[in-house]
Parts: C-alpha cells; structure tokens; sequence
C-alpha cells in the first residue's frame, strides 16, 4: 500500500510538470495560430515536426539514462559519468546535423530561407542536454526535479517562443524564440550534474553509445511516423489546406502528449518488471485518456475549434475528432515503444517504419486530402499498436 500511495503521489507529480509543460507548449501554438497566417502557421508546425524527429536523441540518452539507474542504481555515478561525455558530443552533433540538412529541408518544406532549419538545429543542442538530465532524474526517481525541468520546457517556449510571434508573426521569428526558450529546462536541471562534471576514468562509453543508437533509431521510427502527416500536408496540399491541417494537429498533439506522464512514471518499473502487469496497466490508463479525448471533441466540436484557432478554422469543426482520434491512436503506440526500450527489445523498429512507410504509400498513391489523410494516420496507428501489443519483440539483453 504504502508503495501504492507512493507512486500515484508521484504519477501526480509528473502527471502536472507534463500536463503543464504540454498546455504551455499548446498555448504557444494556439497564440501563433491565433497571430500567423494558415500559409506560416503551415510551415512552423512542419519545423516543429523536424524538431521533434531530431529530439530522438534527447530521448534515447533519457530512456537509456534512466533504463540503467533504474536496474543499477548501485552504478549511477559510473553513468551519470558516461551519459554526460556522450550527451556533449551527441548534443553538438545532433545540432549540425539538422543545420546542414536545411539544404534538403528548405526546398522540401517550401521556405523561403535556411535559417529556420539552422535555428531549429540550434534549439536541439540544449534539448539534448535536456535529456541526460531528464533521464538522471527519472531513474532516480527524482520526481519533483523531473518536474520542474518538464515546466522549464513547455514555459520557456510559451514565453519567449510566443513574445517571439508577437513581434514579427513568421515562422523564423517563432524559431528563435524557441531556441532562446530551449534553455530554460537546462538550467533547472543543472543541479543533476553537481559531482559529475568531471569525465569518468576507466569505464567504456561503447556499450552506452550503442544502447543509445538502437533507442535513439526506435524513437526516430516512432516521430518519423507521428510527424509524418505535418510534412506530407506541407509538401502535397496547397496553402490554404495544408494551415487547415496543421491547426487539426494542434489537436492531436494535444492528445498525443497529454497521457505520456504515464510512460515517464512507469519506466522504471516497465524496466524491472518481469509478470508485464505494469504494461497492462500502462496501456489502460492511456487508451482511456484517448477514448474521453475522441468523445469530448466529438460531442463538443465548437469548443475544440477555439482551442486549435478559432473561426478562421471553421472548415476543419466536424472532423476535429478524428485528429483526436490519430493522436490518441499514436499515444498508445508510444507507450508501447517506451515499453520495448525499457525491455532492451529493438526489434519493433522495424514494425514502425513499415506503417510510416504505409502512411506515405497511402498518401502518395492515391488523391487523399485532410480528411483521407488524418484517417490514414489513425488506422495505421490503430492496426501497428495491436501489432505490437500481441508481438512484442524478443528482449535482446538482460534487464
């Protein structure tokens, strides 16, 4: 009872950071949507598709970080030791990376400049730092830490990413405001890191690097798949159909973020547990969340397009609930992927790149428009999490 009472207190913790760092970053892009035109407000919720895609290192150093503090919490300082050499290199990486794809990405997006990609590759440069101390806090149970970096992220966007929109409303002023934000959680999580600054002697970072690569690859799988929709809107509709889309995907991120504190809370024990009970539950808990989040935007439409925009939206008000309804389909999908890092099982990587390779197959083969390609995403997304749930994958190293 007592460990009972412990984790809903803490699922309680985490439950709020999330849900107040996931309504910040809503807040920022219902203030863009409310401030842009559906042309601009297109383009900057394809740059936040490409940051969520290049994120997947900040969350594979997380889900690896906190997957061995968890098991071994005997070796944390040895970790934590490891964790901080690779994040240093892996965050500069990462940062370049996405700069230099602005060669591809600026005539695949239809932009008028290179500097909202460079921008969205500097803003990754603290999220992935973000992430080794999000993963030393959630391994140790540091709850209330992990909180305050969760609130650190959604605030700092909110704030400087909105003031940012008000100045000049375009999708490169928006990005700036989101790199400056970028570093807020950095500098609560700070504390993390006392002690372990210096680099640690005589323990190998191979071992860790490659349970990173293979995380970081699943998780790229995964955004690949949940962003996927945003890009092929931006690159096949035109203007005026591809700003309708992206003010429904305010609506399905919403769903898709907002039961991922279940996830977070139940990691370590996902990672420890033998009998998958922490599984059942897990998926439970967040299926339920999706079937209120369809029901209230189906029954309540008006009210769900003042939150993704307002009149200018108006045409998109009867199908709102199926943007809820692929968010929520996907919400399932990434628990279920937490699930098989916290396991060591990779082998569901490939099982998400065949349904982001069916999603773009649907989307370019056939003359699919808003509603056939939001539909598209929820029943791939419906079909991979009962996949995945009945073939889990086989665990390729010990827990």
């Amino acid at each position: 009872m007592t460990s009972t009472s412990h984790r809903l207190s803490s699922g309680s913790t985490v439950a709020l950071g999330m849900v107040g760092m996931n309504v910040a970053i809503y807040g920022f892009t219902v203030a863009a949507a409310r401030t842009m035109v559906p042309a601009e407000l297109g383009a900057l919720v394809a740059l936040l598709g490409v940051l969520l895609m290049g994120n997947v290192v900040s969350l594979g150093i997380q889900a690896v970080t906190a997957r061995r503090i968890a098991v071994a919490p005997q070796d944390s300082a040895d970790v934590i030791g490891v964790v901080l050499r690779v994040t240093a290199a892996a965050a500069l990486a990462v940062g370049a990376v996405v700069a230099l794809a602005s060669v591809a990405l600026v005539p695949l997006l239809r932009l008028d400049s290179a500097w909202p990609v460079v921008l969205a590759g500097a803003t990754l440069v603290p999220l992935t730092v973000m992430g080794a101390q999000a993963g030393i806090a959630q391994g140790s149970e540091r709850w209330r830490t992990l909180t305050g970096i969760y609130l650190a992220n959604g605030f700092g966007r909110l704030l400087c990413g909105t003031i940012a929109v008000l100045v000049v409303p375009s999708a490169t002023s928006a990005m700036v405001g989101i790199a400056v934000g970028a570093w807020a959680p950095v500098l609560v999580g700070m504390p993390l890191l006392r002690g372990h600054l210096r680099p640690a002697q005589g323990v190998s970072r191979r071992p860790l690097v490659r349970e990173t690569v293979l995380g970081s690859h699943a998780l790229l799988a995964y955004f690949v798949l949940s962003s996927l929709d945003a890009l092929v809107a931006r690159n096949r509709f035109e203007a005026h159909e591809a700003g309708l889309y992206a003010a429904g995907l305010i609506l399905s991120k919403a769903a898709l973020f907002a039961p991922q504190f279940v996830s977070v809370v139940l990691f370590p024990d996902l990672a420890r547990d033998e009998t998958r009970r922490a599984r059942a539950q897990a998926v439970l808990a967040v299926a339920g969340l999706g079937a209120v989040a369809v029901a209230a935007t189906a029954l309540l439409p008006r009210l769900a397009l003042v939150l993704v925009g307002g009149a200018q939206y108006e045409e998109i008000a009867g199908r709102l609930w199926l943007f809820a309804l692929a968010g929520s389909c996907l919400a399932v999908v990434h628990l279920l992927v937490f699930d098989a890092l916290a396991r060591h099982a990779h082998g569901v990587v490939v099982l998400v790149w065949i349904a982001a390779a069916l999603v773009v197959a649907v989307a370019y083969g056939f003359d699919v428009h808003l509603t056939g390609l939001v539909t598209t995403v929820a029943t791939v997304s419906a079909a991979l999490a009962l996949v995945v749930w009945f073939v889990p994958g086989r665990t390729t190293a010990p827990r």
